[in-house]
């Protein structure tokens, strides 16, 4: 069934196995918050936010694609439908939640994305894990998919602002401002790299 078809009950129940995903996956990254913060007497993690793809984004990624828009194809092609953003201080940290949701027993990591160390053509960094949990529904139990993107304050204010300036307007934006977004991302790289190296710095004294 098409998506822009489909009841708002329809829809509601589709999306009720992304729902549960988010809410198990933010529990997760709730408690790597309190140990880590318990180990470390330093919380690492600046604020987690859980989004569930709205149903025309859907459609036009999967359009974009080449798929019909359809619920069936959306399970089965977009890994992005239930997302989790863990925003962190610094880079070192993103590597350390990284190897935790790795080690959870019940949580399958399909594919990782490392847009830090290799970064897209635009600048953006952010490091990111398609990854699996189990969902207990009344009748059955199946894995949902769920993207966990983990970035600092700096990549995620980037990439907020860059979205905002390059997708306000539906045509290319003149390459003169894609190239000066470019140095942007490129200036909070390196005051990422200076504020790890400072924080180390503290830690040592």
């Amino acid at each position: 069934m098409l998506i822009e078809t489909m009841s708002d009950h329809d829809m509601r129940l589709a999306m009720l196995p992304y729902a549960g995903a988010l809410k198990v996956v933010n529990m997760y990254a709730e408690t790597i918050m309190e140990e880590l913060f318990a180990n470390k007497r330093s919380n690492p993690v600046e604020h987690i936010k859980s989004r569930l793809k709205r149903p025309s984004s859907i459609a036009r990624k999967l359009e974009k694609k080449g798929y019909e828009p359809t619920m069936e194809n959306a399970l089965k092609y977009i890994d992005d439908i239930a997302g989790v953003r863990i925003v962190c201080l610094f880079p070192k940290d993103i590597y350390k939640i990284a190897e935790v949701i790795q080690n959870f027993s019940n949580i399958r990591v399909c594919r990782v994305k490392d847009y830090i160390k290799v970064p897209k053509k635009n600048g953006y960094r952010s490091y990111h894990m398609h990854i699996e949990v189990p969902i207990r529904l009344l009748d059955h139990e199946e894995w949902v998919k769920v993207e966990i993107q983990l970035r600092t304050v700096a990549m995620d204010s980037w990439a907020s602002m860059e979205h905002k300036i390059r997708y306000k307007q539906r045509k290319d934006i003149p390459d003169t401002v894609s190239c000066r977004l470019l140095e942007c991302a490129q200036l909070t790289a390196e005051l990422d790299e200076s504020m790890q190296q400072l924080n180390e710095e503290i830690e040592r004294i």
